[in-house]
């Protein structure tokens, strides 16, 4: 039997077959409002007295301990899935929310592009959702259609008639805010939820020692090689899809 020797050529043309593999643009999946080194958010109000809930408004998590931006995006990518994590208020609690804050609890993921003095532009929204099947429970939500968002974007959170997802008594540095007016922060039943696109509102209300118990799961976007070569006739392409 006689022995097969590798040619300089047929070397070569392994080691080309070789380099010609594509490398692999990796997305990573990250959670928005989850703080570093946190097993999971707090327990929000209710049945406990007093039982407080997010009602008639859109908000979002400023600052939990020494980490500030806690729901803005950090790279660009789509949300597929948000968490709300919900109480379970007795059933007289219920029919005074329902009674006084407009109807069955409910609730939307909301993204925004902030602008100065604490305005921001509504820029998707996902499906809203009926909460009370869910109470006493960490809930996640896949969107139907995935959300773009960008670098700097925040999530907030959208509840025409209320949400038991409010965490009490936390520490001074816990804050958040509110798409209410100057003059009602206090106003609570009043309907300030944002649940049209393009809207422009101002975020003037700031909540100290509570917590917005929700989340956002994104998906960021692949990043390209620069001037990798994607085969071996020296042309290169894109990863990912387009928009």
């Amino acid at each position: 039997m006689g022995v097969m020797r590798k040619t300089p050529a047929a070397i070569a043309a392994v080691a080309t077959t070789v380099i010609a593999v594509p490398a692999v643009a990796v997305a990573a999946l990250f959670e928005v409002g989850i703080i570093p080194g946190e097993n999971a958010m707090p327990d929000p109000a209710c049945p406990a007295k007093p039982c407080l809930a997010v009602s008639r408004t859109t908000g979002y998590q400023v600052k939990v301990g020494a980490v500030r931006d806690t729901h803005v995006v950090k790279e660009d990518g789509r949300i597929v899935a948000w968490t709300i994590k919900l109480a379970r208020p007795g059933a007289k609690q219920v029919a005074f929310f329902e009674k006084n804050l407009g109807g069955e609890s409910t609730a939307q993921l909301t993204v925004l592009r902030p602008g100065r003095k604490l305005y921001a532009r509504i820029l998707a929204q996902g499906e809203p959702v009926a909460l009370e099947p869910y109470f006493g429970q960490t809930a996640q939500f896949a969107l139907q259609k995935s959300i773009p968002v960008k670098k700097g974007n925040v999530i907030g959170l959208s509840v025409p008639t209320w949400a038991p997802a409010l965490s009490i008594n936390q520490p001074g540095t816990v804050s958040w805010r509110a798409s209410r007016p100057k003059g009602a922060c206090n106003d609570f039943a009043k309907p300030t939820a944002q649940t049209g696109m393009n809207n422009v509102t101002r975020f003037f209300c700031l909540y100290r020692t509570a917590r917005l118990t929700y989340s956002a799961t994104v998906v960021s976007d692949p990043k390209p090689s620069n001037g990798a070569a994607t085969g071996t006739t020296g042309t290169t392409g894109r990863s990912g899809s387009s928009r």
